[in-house]
């Protein structure tokens, strides 16, 4: 009987023993549970009123450092850094009467930078926002008021206009249509003639569309290079060219009649010397000389002031052995003194008489260069890859300018054409010389 006794009360002792535990527990998960939120509620008041706690700036600080840090870079001849976009730049255009640089990228804006700021330590650009999408290319129209756009998801271009407010700023508006959708492939270039007659899209198959304005296709090239490269409009505004697979470069003339109608496109000239693919390709600002960079490993530049009309076949001036790979640029100074070449994130730059290498860029940026550009007067190149947008001033063609200016004037038969040329050879040294003792960014 007692025993009976003893384990009743054993187990009565042993059931209030766990009922005490379990709500010694759960008192012990409230106050837990009213701690947590008593810290939020604080965290949060101490946000909207003032810094945060120690340790909440450390977890910040610490979060910070794991972000990527942004690509640095110097050179001596570096003269800024654009640092606008949240996104990495897709393509760079320079506007016709020299004023202005816009870039795209995936961040959805399109950037308006002045390139009088270029040599200031800061630089301000406008915005013009991708409503619904992100513009993959950009190019200004002739009289640098409006530029047109390719849109990544959309597969279309799309017109802004730029429209100039009191304070000298601007607004930017979007046409109320984009031009329909064409291509079958990706798209590689678009571009709009100096001449302000056509708009230009080329995609990756062998597919070449000229639109008049209004977004009505006019005409469709069927390259015929198995696959495009690129694509572009001469300066001039007469000539669309292309490069692929095949080991040439093919050349159109886009020709209208005098009363401004379109009328056809007509095979002008191609470039053949080549051994293998054409990564791309560059006009002279006058459109006389175009240079090209070749899977062969070498650049090629031609002289193109012919009469292909009566079967002249265009000049090859220089070959020059180069690195280059899948998605080389090449740029070719408006003078036609310095060829720029890209290989990955680093750009080589060459004067274009001699073939001479004149300066050798290394780790422009963090990924593959997307755009490379010369301005309109050659002081400058130009290139993106990552978020920034590299400027450099142009020594080499400073330096290619003095040395055709002293051969000039051994020659020199007249005394004043001789004084004139020493009057520019020391223009253009005091030129040099200030950018070469210019701190670098």
């Amino acid at each position: 009987m007692e025993i009976a006794a003893l384990v009743a009360l054993t187990l009565l002792l042993g059931a209030l023993v766990i009922l005490v535990a379990l709500a010694v527990g759960r008192r012990k998960e409230e106050i837990r549970e009213k701690t947590e939120q008593a810290a939020e509620f604080a965290a949060e008041a101490s946000l909207a009123k003032g810094p945060a706690p120690k340790k909440q700036k450390q977890e910040k600080q610490r979060s910070r450092k794991d972000k990527p840090s942004q690509h640095s870079f110097s050179h001596p001849l570096l003269a800024a850094s654009l640092k606008g976009h949240s996104g990495n730049v897709t393509c760079l255009d320079f506007s016709s009467n020299g004023k202005y640089l816009a870039s795209c990228s995936d961040d959805r804006t399109v950037r308006i930078w002045s390139t009088k700021d270029f040599l200031d330590r800061e630089h301000k650009c406008l915005r013009a926002n991708v409503e619904l999408d992100h513009a993959t290319l950009v190019s200004f129209s002739p009289d640098s008021r409006a530029f047109i756009t390719w849109l990544a998801n959309g597969d279309a271009i799309r017109i802004f206009k730029m429209i100039k407010k009191d304070d000298g700023t601007f607004n930017f508006k979007a046409a109320s249509e984009d031009f329909p959708q064409k291509h079958k492939a990706p798209i590689l270039n678009i571009g709009i003639a100096e001449t302000g007659k056509f708009i230009m899209s080329a995609s990756t198959d062998t597919c070449i569309h000229i639109w008049d304005l209004k977004g009505e296709v006019l005409a469709s090239i069927n390259t015929n290079q198995m696959t495009n490269s690129y694509a572009a409009i001469s300066p001039c505004g007469r000539f669309v060219a292309s490069c692929g697979f095949t080991p040439d470069v093919k050349v159109w003339e886009v020709c209208f009649g005098k009363g401004g109608e379109f009328k056809e496109v007509a095979r002008a000239f191609d470039l053949k010397g080549h051994s293998a693919g054409v990564h791309a390709f560059a006009f002279s600002n006058d459109s006389r000389r175009m240079v090209t960079v070749s899977k062969d490993g070498t650049w090629k530049l031609w002289n193109t002031d012919v009469e292909y009309k009566k079967q002249q076949d265009p000049y090859l001036l220089k070959t020059v052995p180069c690195s280059s790979s899948e998605g080389s640029r090449v740029a070719l100074s408006p003078d036609g003194r310095i060829v720029a070449v890209s290989d990955g994130c680093n750009v080589a730059m060459y004067d274009a008489a001699s073939g001479q290498l004149e300066e050798e860029l290394h780790g422009v940026h963090s990924e593959e260069i997307t755009g490379l550009r010369f301005d309109i007067n050659g002081r400058f190149l130009v290139c993106s890859g990552d978020k920034a947008i590299r400027v450099f001033h142009n020594a080499p063609g400073y330096r290619a300018a003095i040395r055709d200016m002293q051969d000039m004037l051994k020659k020199a038969q007249n005394e004043a054409m001789k004084q004139r040329l020493q009057q520019q050879i020391r223009e253009a040294q005091s030129a040099l010389d200030t950018v070469l003792t210019a701190p670098s960014h």
